[in-house]
């Protein structure tokens, strides 16, 4: 029962977040386009977001031990809710600087909650190890969930309602907050061993160059994402011009994403016994 209700306080800070970021996903281009910008700044809108968010990657760990893991996730409902009140605007650097912001936001919310969580459970609570993975499965599973939901919210929000393409991003705001003032309430403040930013960069790359297999598993990983964000970016252009309601097809490739889980987790199983080469 400790640990169901330790549980439960993760999942109230850490799914909120989730959900509001992934309500951002479906009509983000649309905006732009909204807005009367060309592909070709629409697509420096897009580079720029994904530069912060390898920039911010870099230091993120280092910040967020530090600062405070706690105080990090309080940070990122903060920024975030700006990024998404940057929206409201049709100035196109302001856009740049709340893409910005927003892969801050992206760096912080993939490395501070899971570091916060890590550290409590085998730190303050002593639970056993193998039920982080537990945890962690559980907070998977309900991500997959709550992305194909979002998909819908959003084209209610934007279509059925008539708001127009800004308003998923409006309706992430009270989202964000919630996370923020469970955190803060909820939470207990803890923090990751000081290390200088330049060793720990110097032993990352030493580690990818020492072996072989890492670095061809992140150049097939590079090149897997790549694809990926080109989708991202496609997608909506392509859709878009013969009417397809974005926010369900954003549901769409989510359960799509979430059935391939699905048959990993099967294939893996005992009775099928497949295994990545």
């Amino acid at each position: 029962p400790a640990f169901r209700r330790f549980q439960r306080g993760y999942y109230c800070v850490y799914l909120l977040a989730l959900a509001a970021d992934w309500l951002q996903g479906p009509y983000l281009y649309k905006l732009y386009q909204h807005y009367r910008f060309l592909e070709g700044q629409i697509a420096i809108l897009y580079v720029c977001g994904f530069a912060s968010s390898v920039l911010f990657g870099l230091v993120s760990s280092s910040l967020v031990d530090q600062l405070g893991r706690k105080k990090s996730c309080v940070l990122f409902s903060f920024t975030y809710s700006i990024c998404c009140l940057t929206k409201l605007s049709r100035d196109y650097l302001v856009l740049v600087a709340g893409r910005v912001l927003g892969g801050l936001s992206t760096a912080l919310l993939f490395s501070a909650f899971e570091a916060w969580y890590v550290h409590e459970h085998v730190e303050r609570y002593d639970f056993p190890t193998e039920w982080i993975a537990v945890t962690f499965s559980r907070a998977a599973f309900w991500n997959n969930i709550i992305a194909v939901g979002a998909g819908g919210a959003a084209d209610f929000f934007a279509e059925w309602l008539g708001l127009g393409p800004v308003a998923p991003f409006m309706v992430s705001i009270p989202l964000l907050v919630l996370s923020g003032v469970f955190a803060v309430k909820n939470w207990d403040e803890n923090y990751g061993k000081k290390r200088a930013f330049s060793k720990t960069c110097g032993d990352g790359l030493k580690c990818l160059l020492s072996d072989r297999r890492i670095l061809l598993l992140g150049t097939i990983q590079a090149l897997f994402e790549s694809v990926i964000y080109i989708f991202i970016f496609l997608w909506t252009p392509v859709l878009d011009p013969h009417g397809a309601p974005l926010g369900i097809v954003f549901s769409g490739f989510m359960a799509a994403s979430m059935l391939g889980s699905s048959l990993y987790h099967l294939a893996v199983s005992k009775r099928y016994h497949l295994q990545p080469v």
